[in-house]
């Protein structure tokens, strides 16, 4: 199975000039986690998820914010300030094993998926989940043990 068969194309993005704020209310609005950035030719230039959000709250403001501080900072971060960068791709073309080994590796929840340089769609942990509900159950049965 082919990551193109699986990855989601229906995509909410960032330009990297968006405040964080945006990013979180996205996020939220969208039940996502990761929102990839894009520049004005739509070629990806970084992600931001959710925790990166959750850092970028801290580190503007403290342990300690309130929730007005909290929205005051994010409402004035780009999200080029707390997007990751360089980002891992994967090609539409690879295998979904291979993604989800990447995404296991690298201890991430997704990975954009960009085909001639453009931003085409995303493979997440939740796609690749996904792949299981659909699997006969005689692929989970362990084999008897052999007397």
């Amino acid at each position: 199975m082919l990551v193109r068969d699986v990855m989601t194309k229906d995509l909410f993005t960032l330009r990297e000039d968006q405040k964080v704020i945006a990013a979180e209310e996205m996020m939220e609005w969208a039940h996502i986690r990761h929102g990839p950035v894009i520049d004005a030719a739509h070629r990806l230039v970084g992600i931001v998820c959710s925790s990166d959000i959750l850092r970028a709250a801290v580190a503007t403001v403290g342990a300690n914010l309130t929730a007005a501080d909290r929205r005051l900072r994010l409402g004035s971060l780009p999200a080029a300030k707390a997007m990751h960068k360089p980002v891992h791709v994967i090609d539409p073309d690879a295998h979904v094993q291979e993604a989800a080994s990447l995404m296991r590796r690298l201890k991430i929840g997704c990975l954009p998926v960009v085909e001639d340089g453009r931003l085409v769609g995303v493979i997440s942990s939740y796609d690749v989940l996904k792949i299981f509900e659909h699997l006969p159950d005689r692929v989970f049965v362990a084999a008897a043990p052999s007397e």
